[in-house]
């Protein structure tokens, strides 16, 4: 996920936040109404202004969660490493 992808959604999710608190909605159908409605604005402003839509994005080769575990091994390796000094 490049900086505009997760960008676009932070902005998302901050805007979607700051509304259910603005509005005291209550209970999880408004809530999912209002998450809905957020994200097709944000969708509809980054379409105005000719950014890239989220499903047009290019897809990473690896996966967070593969990245984690190549992250793990790498300071599990470097531990052991220390410890054999």
């Amino acid at each position: 996920m490049g900086s505009e992808e997760l960008a676009d959604n932070l902005f998302r999710i901050v805007q979607t936040e700051a509304k259910l608190k603005r509005e005291n909605i209550q209970g999880e159908l408004n809530a999912n109404e209002t998450h809905y409605n957020v994200g097709k604005e944000v969708r509809d402003t980054i379409k105005r202004l000719g950014g890239t839509m989220p499903e047009d994005m290019r897809t990473p080769e690896k996966s967070l969660k593969t990245l984690e575990k190549e992250k793990k091994k790498r300071l599990t390796n470097k531990i052991q490493d220390k410890l054999k000094q």
